[in-house]
């Protein structure tokens, strides 16, 4: 029976998805529900920048909320995908665009970027948003007189998390809130679920289901006990600096997320109107805080301000979801930023949850959180896929070449006998988005990873399917070249929604 009272613990972004799917889920499906808010407004957050992936943009689309509203109010930016700057050597770049022309080309199976390896050529030609990205320009064209869409696909989105966090707060429908911190969580001695949260202004809050969007302080799931899997042995960085940067007048804002690779880690750089949200992601064993801060300031060219010192315990929960406790966002899990898992993460989790929150016994349960380590496991193989390098000019590059997890290698071996493809990856339970092919391709591709000859030999066997692929792969090129010129820059885009929205 779907709980009749949800409390959420922790604001925020992943508080405040929480708080509107599962009380949008109770409604759609008719299930009385209230659904109740606790952050506290004493701790504050720090703005380095958040991206997201497509399923943002839909979540915001099931809602009804409007895109443009959202864009100005946040002074959020276009996400496209991501620019991975010295990744596979010095000097060299690719990009991870996320939309896939397949869906649009009537292929069932990955014939364009097979054809476009078998080539030589970048995957991303046949990509409407490496256009886009390559252009600096936005998703949208004027004709006649209106704004429409170049294309068929979801795009993401940079922001301020807590900007965002605020905006869905004042969308939310029919959600109590209570501004305070929790001083004690109290359970029931047989069962061990929690019967009350005590507040530290002395309110005890009552619930069926609670929530745990905490963060690191894991204010709920810790009592509780679960243990934590630690990524330590397969992620090689463990500390970031965050910092901002701005953005000088009049210049173009680029549409995707800046990755770049330095001599222990990498460096971050997310566009929001405002500034850019900026860190350094890097291993301590290589280099000291202070070392990493004037290693960046020497690639930048100037100071910078940090603003925290991030320790980076990569890894999950064993169980997200314990007794009548669900941890989601970092109070479950933390990778570092690198292929904007987090907030998607959190979406697709609660997608799961609501579908099973009906009839949450030890069944479903079990299923969500199998469900979620798989997850969260795949995200951490995805994420270890962009460190396979030629890079050895430092010794945190030389160390991690030494160090490819089992898994991942016999992987990588498949991939030079055929281009990846949807049967190389387990569906996601209800078929919900996850790290598939056509997210691994432009990585593979871009770090010199798949085989071209695989590739030739494949098509040879398929003379018909290799026709089609190249007429469509030429066709969607020179199509996509065309709207990317017609579309509105970035940042005109943006200061025209601006110009938009009431005062």
């Amino acid at each position: 029976m779907w709980p009749r009272r949800i409390c959420v613990v922790g604001g925020g972004t992943a508080g405040w998805l929480a708080a509107m799917m599962l009380g949008d889920s109770a409604r759609r499906g008719g299930h009385p529900c209230e659904v109740t808010v606790i952050e506290s407004s004493k701790i504050g957050t720090i703005g380095v920048g958040e991206g997201t992936t497509a399923v943002f943009r839909q979540m915001l689309q099931h809602f009804g909320l409007d895109e443009a509203e959202f864009l100005a109010a946040t002074g959020a930016t276009i996400k496209f995908g991501i620019r991975h700057r010295d990744w596979r050597r010095k000097g060299h770049s690719y990009d991870g665009p996320i939309d896939d022309p397949h869906r649009v080309a009537g292929f069932d199976v990955n014939a364009l970027d097979v054809y476009q390896v078998a080539q030589g050529e970048s995957v991303g030609e046949t990509h409407l948003f490496q256009h886009l990205l390559n252009a600096n320009r936005s998703p949208f064209a004027i004709v006649g007189g209106r704004r429409v869409p170049v294309g068929p696909y979801h795009h993401a989105f940079h922001f301020d998390q807590a900007l965002a966090g605020k905006w869905l707060r004042s969308k939310a429908r029919a959600i109590a809130t209570i501004d305070d911190q929790v001083q004690s969580v109290e359970r029931h001695p047989e069962t061990g679920n929690i019967t009350a949260l005590a507040l530290e202004g002395g309110t005890r809050v009552e619930a069926d289901l609670y929530i745990d969007c905490t963060g690191f302080r894991r204010a709920l799931i810790g009592p509780m006990g679960g243990q934590w899997i630690s990524y330590r042995d397969t992620l090689p960085v463990n500390r970031a600096i965050p910092f901002w940067l701005d953005i000088p007048a009049g210049e173009e804002i680029e549409p995707c997320t800046l990755a770049w690779a330095q001599g222990a880690g990498w460096m971050w750089k997310i566009p929001t109107q405002g500034r850019y949200g900026c860190g350094y992601v890097f291993s301590d064993a290589h280099v000291t805080p202070d070392e990493a801060k004037a290693e960046i300031e020497a690639v930048l060219g100037h100071p910078i301000e940090v603003r925290n010192d991030i320790r980076i315990d990569a890894g999950r929960l064993d169980r997200q979801w314990t007794h009548n406790c669900i941890a989601l966002g970092l109070s479950s899990s933390f990778l570092e930023p690198l292929e904007a898992t987090s907030i998607h993460g959190t979406v697709v989790q609660l997608m799961l949850l609501a579908s099973v929150l009906p009839n949450p016994d030890d069944r479903a349960r079990a299923a969500f959180n199998a469900a979620a380590a798989r997850q969260v496991d795949d995200f951490r193989d995805f994420i270890r896929l962009h460190y396979v390098s030629d890079r050895r000019d430092t010794r945190f590059w030389q160390d991690v070449a030494g160090s490819l997890p089992d898994r991942l290698a016999g992987r990588l071996a498949l991939w030079q006998t055929k281009v990846p493809g949807p049967e190389d990856f387990a569906p996601f339970p209800m078929g919900l988005p996850h790290t598939d092919h056509h997210l691994h391709v432009p990585v593979l591709d871009g770090l010199g990873l798949l085989n071209p000859r695989a590739a030739r030999d494949w098509l040879a066997d398929r003379p018909k399917l290799r026709a089609n692929a190249r007429r469509s792969a030429r066709s969607l090129a020179t199509e996509y070249r065309l709207a990317a010129r017609s579309a509105l820059p970035h940042r005109a885009f943006l200061q025209s929604l601006s110009q938009e929205q009431p005062a």
